[in-house]
């Protein structure tokens, strides 16, 4: 299947061309806030007053692609969905003694409800269904549609994720050590050479096709998933993704990795990338993005500009080995040490 548009919001201006023109915003600290663009006319007054942040990237960065679109479907993949709403409806709970209650954040609390909010405001009555895997979420809504596709059930559909930094979630990663104890500035999150990362969110959406319809765009070969991967067994995974694919490690003109700064696990991409892809461009983003479970989805947005031909940042730039042609693609991220998720892209 062939990526035709996409669309992303996230903590850089990605929403316009601005990032990809040199208008980087390099954070300090361990919250990345997403930038978002200005709604008012995408979105009726009425609903954008109630829709929390979750809701308005993701129906920010879908609505125009489900509405210029004739789509068969929106597949999302979330680890929290709206979870700030969630809390917000719990706690009216306890404040009006399970009383008369505010139905906004009931409806919106659910995972699936950024999917529903696309389909009902651009009224397509398809597939429709949200993927909650925590890091591969984003990989199981690919998936997914790989199968639709496959199965000829499908012939374009909307997929992306979406994720939010929840202030409860965030104080409850902080306590379980996810995130870094001091303030640090992005340009040096990869060398602080300490545990916990960056808290980060966004939401990247795109149209994918079953047929290519434009010169430029890149097509989803494979996608694969695992769980609980002894790191020994790591590169043997990626030898195997490739071959399957009838590819090898040096066919790869570009790869993608999820570095967050984080001193326990960062290892497993550095070595990687040091055995199987010595001489492979290599491009990093969660520090300009931020780590959250479905960042892989981001790194995807990058290669679709990759193959689109414009230049990413210099600091996306992890290795640089020499400017190739792209055409094949590899993203590989890893959630915590514990879930891995490989994208193959390729141009043909």
């Amino acid at each position: 299947m062939y990526i035709t548009q996409s669309a992303c919001i996230s903590p850089q201006r990605t929403f316009d061309n601005a990032f990809l023109e040199g208008d980087v915003k390099l954070y300090r600290g361990v919250r990345y806030a997403a930038i978002e663009p200005e709604y008012s006319q995408l979105i009726p007054a009425g609903l954008l007053r109630r829709m929390g942040k979750a809701i308005r990237m993701g129906v920010g960065a879908g609505l125009p692609l489900v509405s210029d679109n004739d789509i068969d479907g929106i597949i999302l993949g979330t680890a929290n969905g709206g979870l700030e709403d969630c809390l917000k409806f719990l706690n009216q709970i306890v404040d009006f003694n399970e009383g008369t209650l505010t139905p906004t954040n009931f409806v919106q609390s659910t995972p699936n409800a950024v999917a529903g909010s696309l389909a009902l405001m651009s009224k397509t009555t398809g597939y429709n269904i949200t993927h909650v895997h925590k890091g591969l979420a984003f990989e199981a809504a690919l998936i997914d549609g790989l199968m639709l596709m496959e199965e000829k059930r499908a012939s374009r559909l909307v997929i992306g994720s979406v994720e939010e930094i929840s202030d409860y979630n965030h104080n409850i990663d902080s306590l379980g050590g996810a995130f870094k104890s001091e303030e640090r500035g992005a340009e040096t999150l990869f060398s602080s050479g300490t545990p916990g990362s960056v808290n980060g969110e966004g939401a990247a959406m795109f149209v994918i096709d079953a047929k290519r319809t434009g010169t430029n765009a890149p097509r989803i070969v494979d996608v694969a998933q695992t769980s609980y991967l002894p790191e020994s067994g790591l590169g043997e995974k990626v030898i195997s993704f490739l071959a399957k694919n009838n590819l090898e490690p040096q066919s790869i003109d570009a790869l993608f990795i999820g570095m967050s700064g984080d001193s326990r696990t960062d290892h497993i991409y550095t070595d990687l990338h040091k055995k199987l892809f010595p001489a492979t461009n290599c491009y990093s983003y969660k520090n300009l993005v931020g780590d959250y479970p479905t960042a892989s989805a981001f790194a995807l947005w990058l290669a679709v500009q990759l193959y689109d031909g414009k230049s990413l940042p210099d600091q996306c730039t992890y290795n640089f080995s020499e400017k190739r042609e792209t055409r094949n693609v590899l993203i590989y991220n890893h959630f915590k040490g514990l879930q891995h998720g490989l994208i193959l892209l390729a141009s043909d």
